[in-house]
C-alpha cells in the first residue's frame, strides 16, 4: 500500500463524498478510482453500466472485471 498525494480540493470533495455515501475516505477514494479505470478502459459505456459491473464482480479486481467485460 502506497500513499497518494492529491489536491486540498479533491481531498474536500472526497471526505465530503464520503461522509454522504457513508464510506470511509480511503473505500471513497477506491471507488472513485475503480469508476475512473473503468471509464477509461470502457469509453463507450454508461456510469450505470459501469455500476453494474463493479456490483456484479465485487469480488474481482479491475483487470479481471474488464476481461470478464469483454466477452
Amino acid at each position: 500500500m502506497g500513499i497518494v498525494k492529491i489536491s486540498e480540493g479533491i481531498h474536500n470533495q472526497l471526505r465530503e463524498a464520503s461522509s454522504v455515501f457513508d464510506r470511509s475516505l480511503n473505500s471513497q477514494a477506491e471507488h472513485w478510482i475503480k469508476i475512473g479505470m473503468l471509464s477509461e478502459l470502457h469509453p463507450a459505456i454508461n456510469y450505470e453500466e459501469i455500476r453494474d459491473l463493479l456490483f456484479k464482480y465485487k469480488n474481482l479486481t479491475i483487470e479481471e472485471i474488464v476481461k470478464k467485460s469483454k466477452k
